[in-house]
C-alpha cells in the first residue's frame, strides 16, 4: 500500500489511461496506466501502483526474520492479507523458505488482472508456484470462518491501523479483528502490519490483545516520512471469548 502518490514522484507528466473498470463487493476499482506504471484505484482513492515494491518485500522480509528471532521452523506456513500489485506476494514465492502461501484478495478484479491480466507480469511465476493459493474473499470474514492456521500474517490491505480504505476494515485493528488474527497463528507466530505511519495507538491495541514482543520497524522510503510494519507475536494463552 502507498500513503501518497504525485506524478512528479513517479517522474510522470501525461494524463493516467484507464485500463479497466469495474464494479465489485465495496464499490468502483479501476486500474490505471500512469506512463511506466499500474495504479489501482478504489472508489476514486488511490490505493498502490508498480513504482517499487520495497515496501511490500520488506513487510514480508520483516515477518521472516521474527520468525528465525523466535527459533524459526521449516517451511513456515504465510498468509497474506491483501493481493494488490502483487509484490508481497512474489516476494514470498522467490523465497524457498515458505511453505504455504496463502492470499486472501476480495477484488474479484484484482484476481482477474493478475491471472492472464495487465498485472500477469508480476505474479506468474508465483501463482503458477504450487505452494500458492489465492483465497477471493473478504479477509475479516475468512479469519473468522477458516480452520487453517499459519506461522505469520502479513496485513497489506490498509494504507496503516489509522487509515483504512474504507469503514469495514477498521474492526481488524479492533479487540475482536485483532483476536481473529491471533486465532489463525500457531504459537510464537508472527503478525506484521504494514502502515504509512507509525501507532502508538495501534501498540497499544496489541499489548491489549495479549500480543507479546511488539515493536515497530522503520521501512525507509525516497521522500518523507518513513513507512513502517508493526510487529508481534501471537498471544501465548487463547484470548477470552
Amino acid at each position: 500500500m502507498s500513503a501518497a502518490y504525485t506524478p512528479a514522484q513517479a517522474g510522470e507528466t501525461e494524463a493516467p489511461v484507464v485500463v479497466d473498470r469495474r464494479t465489485g463487493p465495496q464499490g468502483e476499482v479501476v486500474l490505471r496506466r500512469h506512463g511506466a506504471l499500474l495504479q489501482i484505484i478504489a472508489n476514486g482513492c488511490f490505493l498502490m501502483d508498480t513504482s517499487d515494491g520495497r515496501s511490500e518485500r520488506l513487510l514480508v522480509d520483516a515477518a521472516a526474520r521474527a520468525l528465525e528471532e523466535t527459533g524459526g521452523r521449516g517451511e513456515p506456513h504465510l498468509l497474506i492479507g491483501g493481493l494488490g500489485v502483487g509484490f508481497s506476494l512474489a516476494h514470498a514465492a522467490a523465497d524457498p523458505r515458505w511453505g504455504r502461501i496463502t492470499v486472501v484478495e476480495r477484488e474479484p478484479a484484482v484476481i482477474d488482472w493478475h491471472r492472464g491480466g495487465p498485472l500477469s507480469h508480476l505474479t506468474a511465476d508465483a501463482l503458477a508456484d504450487p505452494r500458492t493459493e489465492i483465497v477471493e474473499t473478504d479477509l475479516i470474514r475468512y479469519l473468522d470462518v477458516t480452520s487453517h492456521t499459519w506461522d505469520a500474517l502479513c496485513l497489506d490491505i490498509d494504507n496503516g491501523p489509522g487509515w483504512t480504505v474504507d469503514e469495514g476494515n477498521d474492526g481488524l485493528y479492533a479487540p475482536a479483528g485483532l483476536a481473529s488474527c491471533a486465532r489463525v497463528l500457531r504459537p510464537d507466530g508472527v503478525l506484521a502490519v504494514w502502515s504509512a505511519q507509525p501507532s502508538a495507538e495501534f501498540e497499544g491495541s496489541l499489548r491489549n490483545a495479549g500480543f507479546r514482543q511488539v515493536r515497530t520497524d522503520e521501512v525507509p522510503v525516497a521522500r518523507g516520512v518513513p513507512d513502517v510494519v508493526h510487529l508481534a507475536l501471537r498471544p501465548g494463552m487463547a484470548l477470552p471469548g
